[in-house]
């Protein structure tokens, strides 16, 4: 006898990965409204971290890891800026990037420099598949790119 797949139990979302896509969320609002980091960081664990907003649930998140992402890019932009325009060819400046593909990078390269217990294999799938979400074109081959040129650099690995 065969269980039904609505037999199995369900498996709770990755709160890291939801951490993550919360942090680019966090980042790209900041981008576009100049929104500080405390106001930003207060509404998303009140209002959207596993919460349900206009008849959609956000996913639950490590809000510690959120916090840690989100706080890191901002503190150490200086440092994340020029690593990402050196990966990037030539002609591009960060500038030029869609706000969401800025905040995507910035969160995997502040996680490549300063968690270094993470795989960079899981860092930088997690970051593309975030690209995916909201992208179909070149973009997610772009943050993959971009990422594993940085993780090179700084780690000497690879995504593999």
């Amino acid at each position: 006898m065969t269980k039904d797949k609505s037999d199995q139990p369900v498996r709770q979302a990755n709160q890291r990965g939801a951490a993550r896509l919360a942090a680019v969320q966090a980042l790209y609002q900041m981008d576009i409204s100049g929104a500080g980091v405390l106001e930003i960081v207060a509404e998303f664990e009140a209002h959207r971290l596993g919460q349900e907003i206009d008849g959609e649930t956000y996913l639950k998140a490590d809000p510690a890891w959120f916090r840690s992402i989100v706080s890191g890019v901002v503190r150490d932009q200086r440092k994340l800026d020029p690593l990402i325009g050196g990966a990037l060819q030539d002609d591009w400046a960060l500038s030029r990037l869609d706000a969401t593909v800025r905040a995507i990078l910035r969160a995997g390269v502040f996680e490549i420099l300063e968690r270094k217990d993470v795989p960079v294999a899981v860092i930088v799938t997690e970051y593309v598949e975030i690209a995916k979400a909201f992208f179909e074109d070149d973009e997610p081959k772009l943050v993959n790119a971009v990422l594993d040129r940085i993780a090179k650099q700084v780690r000497g690995e690879r995504k593999a």
